[in-house]
């Protein structure tokens, strides 16, 4: 059976923005925040970085969202892309991580909030 197309719900932006920041919490997220939880050093580090982030958002004047963590997100790994950046594709080395690295593991803290976890 078929649906018709206009009964198919579209994708939301808020839907898409999840999905976002549910692929970048796997692909650099809960491994990042597991380190920095082992690493007082790394986690003041993405402290600052989330700290910036929220300043970058204007987050003390208007609540963080799911959509605008996930376009900061993309816009921070495609000017890291341009510039020569490669994301891992094995281990990290978490005592130095690359910094496009700490700001997007500062957006999965964030984002993390945002769920009240």
């Amino acid at each position: 059976m078929r649906v018709p197309f206009n009964r198919v719900a579209p994708r939301t932006a808020v839907d898409s923005a999840r999905s976002t920041l549910a692929a970048l919490t796997v692909s650099v997220g809960t491994v990042g925040l597991a380190a920095a939880a082992q690493r007082p050093r790394l986690l003041a580090l993405v402290d600052q970085h989330a700290a910036a982030v929220r300043d970058s958002l204007d987050g003390d004047r208007r609540p963080l969202t799911a959509a605008t963590l996930a376009g900061y997100a993309e816009g921070i790994r495609t000017a890291a892309l341009e510039h020569g950046w490669v994301p891992p594709s094995g281990p990290v080395d978490w005592s130095e991580p690359e910094w496009p690295l700490t700001r997007l593991v500062a957006v999965c803290a964030l984002a993390r909030s945002l769920d009240g976890s």
